[in-house]
């Protein structure tokens, strides 16, 4: 039996309190993570604008958070910032490692205010190592990780998986798991943490099974060659007539029977465990693609458990038919967005509110976590 929904509730987060100092990427990606399940998250913004030059209006990482504004230089800016922090369960920073403590507001000062804080710090290279002050972006942290070199065709470079690899699932969730674990033992003991969440480290434990696999002998260390990397010939996309594209994934063998079937290649039943074969299997897979459109091989595939899907882009994909049937993307406020994942029973989510524009939610905060010195000279 399903457990209704617990009345007033915003997501299972409901009730904990978060400090984001505004940064770029994953750290306010974590935040805005923890703000979809019901976090009430507080982003300390600074005068002058958007980090990136995108429309605050649009930036769809800050919705469901309030914004205020504070200068970190000036005179009063940490003491307001450690206001927060001691009304707070979690602090978020992206800073290089000893910034936030030369601007008054790192842990130790934090943890002064407030000893339960869970701090969490966000960054590339980690807060030690020889490349811990270095300067980085996503490409170079998952480059070192041996996780890009495992993406493409032999034959040619790396492809850049944009920022999704080492940003988002190596950095920012990995940070939204350590906030939530450090927050779990801090209600159980009172005593808050650090939680040191560096995209080198959580990209690397994602490629725990590919290096489990590298140690039996099933994989081979270079790209293109592998069951999962392209190197397979029912594990990979093909070229359809107008131009678009099918990903094929009929690993067990009655997919890979009834892809076959549906695809009219019979003869090739035998191809898939004789990797000798691949090379003239994955040329008629490919010619037999291209004599169709992407709708068509869609229509063909779409009811059977053959493990083919169509290749969509990113406007096309909220148009899917089991997406849209699922709500995986949301509208609010005029701007069509991926919902809150994932999905909670008694405690379910929801995009509550649009973009968080800089400073405009200073006098909601100011009320509701008492701090009216945050009306003082508001930026």
């Amino acid at each position: 039996m399903a457990t209704a929904p617990t009345q007033g509730r915003h997501g299972p987060l409901t009730g904990v309190r978060v400090v984001e100092l505004a940064g770029i990427g994953p750290g306010p990606f974590a935040a805005m993570l923890l703000a979809d399940l019901g976090a009430d998250v507080v982003r300390v913004d600074r005068p002058g604008g958007a980090p990136l030059g995108i429309d605050p209006a649009r930036d769809l990482t800050n919705r469901n958070k309030r914004s205020v504004i504070v200068d970190l230089k000036a005179a009063d800016g940490p003491a307001r910032v450690l206001d927060l922090a001691a009304r707070a369960d979690i602090l978020v920073e992206g800073y290089r490692p000893g910034v936030a403590e030369r601007l008054g507001v790192g842990p130790e000062a934090c943890h002064a205010r407030n000893p339960r804080l869970v701090y969490g710090r966000m960054t590339g290279w980690g807060q030690d190592g020889p490349l811990a002050p270095r300067a980085g972006h996503d490409i170079a942290y998952i480059a070192v990780t041996g996780t890009l070199g495992m993406i493409g065709a032999a034959d040619q470079p790396p492809a850049v998986p944009a920022n999704l690899l080492g940003d988002y699932a190596g950095g920012a969730l990995y940070l939204v798991v350590g906030v939530l674990a450090a927050l779990h033992h801090a209600r159980e003991t009172g005593t808050g943490q650090v939680v040191d969440a560096a995209i080198v480290d959580g990209t690397a434990h994602l490629s725990t099974m590919i290096h489990a696999m590298l140690a039996a002998g099933a994989w081979q260390d270079r790209r293109g060659t592998n069951l999962l990397d392209g190197g397979c010939p029912y594990y990979g996309t093909y070229r359809t007539s107008d131009g678009a594209y099918m990903a094929v994934g009929a690993l067990e063998p009655q997919f890979y029977d009834e892809f076959l079937r549906l695809l009219g290649l019979p003869e090739h039943a035998g191809a898939h465990t004789d990797p000798a074969r691949w090379g003239e299997l994955r040329e008629a897979v490919a010619a037999r693609f291209a004599t169709r459109t992407q709708k068509e091989w869609t229509d063909v595939f779409e009811s059977s458990d053959a493990c083919v899907a169509p290749v969509l882009s990113l406007r096309q994909a909220p148009h899917h038919p089991h997406l849209a049937a699922r709500g995986t993307f949301t509208d609010h406020a005029g701007l069509t967005q991926p919902a809150p994942a994932p999905r909670f029973s008694a405690t379910p989510t929801a995009v509550r509110s649009a973009p968080a524009r800089p400073g405009d939610g200073t006098a909601a905060v100011a009320r509701d976590w008492d701090l009216p010195a945050l009306l003082q000279d508001d930026a």
